[in-house]
Parts: structure tokens; sequence; C-alpha cells
């Protein structure tokens, strides 16, 4: 029976994993243990749609309060420099997987290179967030469509403020070792000699996987075979006037890929590149001569791997966030992968009463391996079938890539183009990309299919005015710089908000 829980780690992780216990049980008691010697990553953090849904949903967090603390930009989903064509978006809506009235294919039929797809991609195109009603108020759809870009520090800062209204317990202590007693953690030992006993432990200590990795030596699974970004360089630069755009940047580099997060006051920019093609100085030279505007002094590298422990569950510990796995942040998944793992933990202690069971736990492990796995698969696809560079790394990519579970997705791509007829089939109901996201992609890449449509006038006339009506809506919608103006307005009501 679990009467009492331990966090290792204050970082977002850890405080989404408390968020979600203390939400589902309020009497249980949780204490996060926080470190004052291990800082937060000082980075711009950004989301899919699925953070705001879990977040103001699930977590009960109050969307007026996190606007106020947190000031985060909006974001509809990604600008990709990637592939034959000289751009294209992904939304956070279902461009491609919607079928507009009238016409006898989904929209992805349609796409034509230069137009947008719906009003959501129209938006993203004229760099607009939300479109306006009638009355001159921003829609926002119940945030169905929205993710952000939060700044890192706000975001902690926010969500242990919540935690400790909440009644979460914290107590600052650095780990320095883990007690194993009959394959289950039954103490602590910190600084100081203490030792701290729970009935059950989270481990969100990021890349140290104090428990997973180290006390129960889990076996690490590595995603080499299809992700072969092992490094970043991070740097960025004060906003000088630039429009802060409303979707995340990613640019094909020579090794890899640059990313850029839109935040209110500056801008960050990443390099994330595989050292077994180019060195960190040469990383370096070509990351700041592409972004002339990132200062030499204010760049940083950061290594990583890219994978999953074989087990997330062992013994009375889980891990969640870094802890658990990683990946790089091609799509911006790590907090959604955070959510999935919190909010399955607490169903899976809700439906066994604090009293979980080997298959109960064994549950859990498939369940969110299969999360990491469908990012992985996911991710495969944009290395595969980028064609925009002939480096060496980019040669590698499309001769070596391992697409995995979406080879399956992308053989049937190929045969029937963007149909909707295998995404139930092909498409776990776990996967946090869902059928939309690799439509996005391959169409995105100009992945061939052998299906193409040959629309008639008519379906053509439907189209061109759809797109013609998309446009004209967007052109009238709000700049993230006109709607932080507006719901930070003393008389906006969150209340009335659509």
């Amino acid at each position: 029976m679990i009467r009492s829980v331990a966090i290792v780690g204050a970082g977002s992780a850890g405080l989404i994993a408390a968020l979600a216990l203390q939400r589902r049980f309020p009497a249980l008691p949780v204490t996060v243990i926080r470190s004052a010697d291990i800082g937060v990553i000082g980075v711009g953090e950004g989301t899919t749609q699925q953070f705001p849904r879990v977040l103001f949903g699930a977590l009960g967090v109050d969307a007026a309060r996190f606007y106020a603390e947190t000031q985060p930009q909006w974001k509809l989903g990604l600008k990709f420099l990637w592939g034959a064509r000289s751009e294209f978006y992904y939304s956070f809506s279902d461009a491609h997987d919607f079928r507009v009235v009238g016409l006898p294919r989904n929209n992805g039929f349609y796409e034509a290179e230069g137009q947008p797809l719906d009003l959501w991609t129209a938006l993203m195109e004229a760099g607009r967030v939300l479109p306006s009603a009638i009355d001159g108020k921003p829609v926002f759809f119940d945030h169905q469509h929205l993710g952000f870009h939060i700044e890192n520090v706000r975001l902690v800062g926010f969500l242990e403020a919540l935690c400790r209204e909440r009644g979460v317990l914290f107590r600052d202590a650095t780990v320095e070792g883990v007690e194993i007693a009959d394959d289950d953690v039954s103490a602590l030992h910190v600084a100081g000699g203490e030792r701290i006993t729970a009935d059950f432990f989270v481990d969100a200590s990021g890349f140290r996987s104090e428990l997973l990795g180290r006390a129960f030596g889990e076996p690490f699974e590595s995603y080499s075979d299809a992700l072969f970004c092992d490094r970043a360089v991070i740097g960025g630069w004060d906003r000088n006037g630039e429009p802060i755009l409303p979707y995340t940047t990613c640019e094909t580099m020579d090794a890899g890929w640059c990313w850029q997060i839109e935040h209110e006051r500056f801008i960050n920019r990443g390099y994330v590149y595989s050292s077994a093609h180019l060195g960190d100085d040469d990383a370096r030279s070509e990351f700041l001569r592409k972004n002339p505007g990132v200062p030499a002094d204010r760049t940083r590298i950061v290594r990583f791997r890219s994978g999953r422990y074989r087990r997330m569950w062992v013994g009375n510990a889980v891990a969640v966030g870094n802890a658990s796995g990683f990946v790089e942040p091609l799509e911006a998944t790590a907090l959604g992968v955070i959510l999935s793992q919190a909010v399955t933990l607490a169903d899976c202690l809700e439906d066994s009463e604090l009293h979980p069971t080997t298959t109960v736990r064994d549950i859990y492990n498939r369940t969110v391996c299969g999360v990491w796995d469908d990012v992985r698969d996911f991710l495969s696809i944009h290395y595969r079938f980028n064609t925009r560079l002939n480096t060496p790394f980019w040669h590698h990519c499309r001769e070596h890539v391992a697409l995995g579970g979406a080879a399956a997705i992308v053989d049937f791509y190929r045969e029937n183009g963007p149909s909707s007829l295998a995404k139930n089939v092909l498409i776990g109901p776990g996967n946090p990309i869902g059928w939309e996201g690799y439509l996005a992609l391959l169409a995105g890449q100009n992945v061939r299919h052998a299906r193409p449509h040959n629309p008639s006038p008519a379906e053509r006339a439907i189209w061109e005015r759809r797109i013609t009506e998309c446009r004209a809506v967007a052109a009238q919608g709000f700049t993230p710089e006109r709607l932080a103006g507006a719901v930070r307005a003393a008389a906006w009501d969150w209340s009335q908000a659509r």
C-alpha cells in the first residue's frame, strides 16, 4: 500500500508528476526533493497542443494564472526549412486529414506548395496566432490547436508555487546514495547523513537517472539506429524589433538542424548535430555564421543520447522525463511525454487503489515505452526523407535511418497517399503524434505516392474559394504581440474566452 511518495528532482518533470498525484490523491503525502546544487536548465521550452489540454484539464491549472505568471508565447506548430520545398508548415490542426464539404478527398490530396491547407496554416503563413471574432476579440477555440513557447525558469517557478499551494512538501537535499532492499528502494541517502524514506519513489533526476539508471542499473536502449544527432550548440539573442513568430522554426543545417524558439524578450536558437559528422568547433562556427545575431560568448554545448530505459517502472520506483529517456527536441515532445507519464501513473495508482500489482506495472511500462518509441519513429521520417542538402550527414541519414514502426505508415502512404483509411489501424490510441503528424511530414518533404488526385474544375473552385477565405480570415487575425496586449489588459475576462 502506497502511503507516501518521494520525488527526486524539482524540474518540470518532478513538479508535473507531483501535481498529477496530488490532483488525484489529495490526502497522499508527496515530497519533492530539490537540490540547490542542481540548477534548472535555462533553455526555452516548446510544447505541442497536448500541453494546455492536459494542464488546464487533467491537472486543473487555471489558464488565467498560467498566462499571467509564465507569460508564454503561442505556438501553432512548426515551420520547416526542410526537404525539397522552400518551406512547409506543420500545424496542430488536422490540416491534411480534414475533408472539406463538397470535396471527395481529404485536404492532403489538394495540397500545393505555397498554399495553406486550413485556417491554422493560413494563420502561420500570415504571422498571426488567432482569428478575430466579429466583436474584435480573439477566438481561442478552447486551446485545441495551441501550444506554447515558455521560458523554462518561469515554468518551473510557476509549477513549484502551485505544488506548494496544493500541499506538496519540499525538502532541500542532494541525493548521494540509494538504498535497495528486496528489489525496492528503501531509502535515499542525502548530504549530511540523513535517510529519506517513502513507500513509492519518482525519479525525476534528469539525465543522471539516480534511481532507474544508477541504483537499479536498468538497461538503456539506444535510438542511435534512427537518431544520429547527439549534441547541441545553444545560444540566442535579445529581441530587437523582430516580429514574434507563432511557430517554432526548424532549419536544415550541414550535420543536423537548428531550432528557433520565440520568446517575448529574446530569441532562443540551437543547433542539434551529429558529432560523428561534425566537430564541436566546426558546429559552433556554422551556428554563429548562420546566426550572426548570437553573441559568441553566450553559446554552450550540450551532450545527450537519444533512447530510453528498457522499463520506466522498476520495483517501487518510476522514472519520468529525462530520467526515463530522451529524444532530441525536433518536435518539442519532452513536456508532452512528461504529461503522458504523469497522467498514466496517476491512472495506474488510482485503478489499483494505491496498491499496484505486477501486471499494473507491466501495463504502465508497455504504455510509456510505446510513447517513447512512437516519438522515435516519427522523428525518423524527418531524417530519412530530407533531401534539402547533400552533405555527408544527410546522405548517411537517407541511406541508413531505421524507420522502425513508421515503416508501415510510410509504405501505406506511398501506395495510397494522404488517405485516412489506416489511421486507426497503424496509429495506436496512445500515439502522441497522430495521423496528421505523419501526413504533414511526408507531404511536406515531397515523399511521392502512387495515388495523386486530379480534381475536377468544380473541386478546384471549391478548394480555391476555401483557401481564399482562410487567408482573408488569417489576415485579420491577432499577431502574437497584439494578442499578448489583449489578454493582459485589465478588461480581459478569461471566462469569456471562446
